[in-house]
């Protein structure tokens, strides 16, 4: 049997690998996007998300020691789920669709799942629910960027 940990760590990969899909056109319309000036840290976001994914990863993996295998558990399994696939379908959809509106309306509804799961989450495991706090934290300010990116850009909104 394949050890729980090691099936979320590659259940997420495959999402991540999956979900990336640029072509050259969509990279360099990101690209030519004007950005808030206030926006010095674009470096780094890349390494933030990947700590977001690992902690997210981290906190479905507590839950699921916790309580393994019971329905309510599975339920919450397909909630990281549903809150990684909109995640990675961020850049995605917004590139495909030309859309930082789009991108802005992706980037709430992860926000509010992953308010949805941290409520569901806290009562099982403060731990788990903690490992979430880097998702709810950083939901917003990559929002709020997309958000302010559209008067800069109202051609691309």
């Amino acid at each position: 049997m394949i050890p729980s940990w090691l099936a979320i760590a590659l259940v997420t990969l495959l999402v991540i690998f999956a979900g990336n899909r640029l072509t050259a056109n969509d990279i360099r319309w990101f690209n030519r996007l004007r950005r808030p000036r206030w926006l010095t840290f674009e470096v780094a976001i890349p390494f933030i998300w990947i700590t977001i994914f690992i902690c997210g990863a981290w906190s479905s993996y507590v839950v699921w020691e916790i309580t393994p295998g019971l329905a309510k558990t599975w339920q919450l399994m397909g909630l990281y789920l549903l809150l990684e696939i909109v995640t990675i379908s961020y850049t995605p959809v917004m590139c495909k669709l030309k859309s930082l509106r789009v991108g802005t309306v992706i980037g709430a509804t992860g926000f509010l799942i992953s308010i949805i799961l941290a409520f569901l989450v806290f009562p099982i495991s403060t731990w788990a629910g903690f490992l979430l706090l880097p998702y709810i934290i950083w939901s917003p300010i990559g929002t709020y960027t997309t958000w302010a990116m559209i008067a800069l850009n109202p051609e691309d909104g």
